[in-house]
């Protein structure tokens, strides 16, 4: 209780301090989730790039300044500002589940800077054969590598379904990229204007394709094992199989769309529109969940983290 009353004062000292950011919650968006909108600006600041040049040394004052936070040792005079600004930081970086740096070209703030000479290589005109190979397992690689790294990692994930997936991903691209450009290069109907238009909508069946069965083989683990569901105050409840079937659902199922989309949208700007659909953590009540996690706790929601 103690401990509760004096995080409440310094919530309420960082309040009083800053008046521009609303109040601050740990583990909380900044912006509501109620929405689309909340939820798309909560995703801008996910993919911000800048926080690719954040220092070690800032690194380790926002985690710090969070857990003084947590504890009640915030010390006066820190903002609300400062205080979200911290926990940007510290979600952009570090994986929610192993609290380890999540390495750069794999962050969702580094999917734009990383992926767009990717999407720049995937509707290059003109391609032979191996430059289609090349581009399409590049592609595969980088967002096996970004699924993976962002995965959630409540439960242990053999690094076997990995690979399943990654080289599920990779052929279902490449067979349909070649195929299909096998297939336009063939089709004599095409005038050389029409066959070039048509060359540069072939990557996104493939790569569609792809993450279909990438998200599929990664998820896979989850649907089997389920996926660990917290309360309000981050205490575990237990695992739950039917928070992932709902994680993996057609109504939870963005991890395939920035992907799939990629080759469309200029620059790969596709994440925070895409992503924006769903509140990431991700509530549920208890009552939709297994017998057994509703009689653990007296919450009438928990939360998991849905991952990427």
């Amino acid at each position: 209780m103690a401990d509760t009353a004096t995080t409440a004062a310094a919530a309420a000292s960082a309040a009083n301090v800053s008046t521009d950011a609303p109040p601050f919650q740990l583990g909380k968006p900044r912006f509501q989730q109620t929405s689309f909108y909340g939820r798309f600006r909560h995703f801008l600041d996910i993919i911000d790039p800048r926080t690719l040049f954040v220092t070690e040394r800032r690194l380790r004052e926002a985690v710090q300044l969070l857990e003084d936070y947590k504890h009640g040792t915030l010390r006066p005079g820190v903002t609300n500002e400062q205080l979200w600004s911290a926990q940007k930081i510290k979600q952009a970086i570090l994986h929610p589940d192993t609290n380890e740096k999540i390495f750069m070209p794999f962050r969702m703030s580094g999917y734009i800077p990383f992926g767009t000479p990717i999407v720049v290589g995937l509707l290059l005109p003109n391609q032979t054969l191996a430059s289609t190979v090349f581009w399409q397992w590049l592609n595969q690689s980088h967002n096996a590598c970004v699924n993976y790294a962002n995965r959630n990692a409540t439960k242990p994930s053999p690094v076997s379904k990995f690979i399943q997936g990654y080289l599920g991903a990779v052929i279902s691209a490449v067979s349909i990229a070649v195929g299909l450009n096998v297939l336009v290069q063939k089709a004599n109907k095409f005038t050389p204007a029409t066959r070039l238009l048509v060359q540069r909508f072939v990557p996104f069946p493939a790569v569609a394709s792809a993450n279909i069965c990438n998200v599929v083989l990664m998820r896979y683990g989850e649907l089997e094992e389920g996926i660990d569901v917290l309360d309000g105050d981050g205490n575990l409840v237990g695992s739950s199989k039917i928070a992932a079937r709902h994680d993996s659902s057609p109504a939870g199922a963005p991890p395939a769309a920035p992907p799939c989309a990629e080759p469309c949208v200029p620059g790969g700007l596709w994440p925070g529109p895409a992503t924006g659909h769903q509140p990431l953590p991700t509530d549920i009540e208890t009552s939709q969940l297994e017998p057994e996690i509703a009689r653990a706790t007296s919450s009438r929601t928990v939360v998991y983290n849905k991952g990427l």
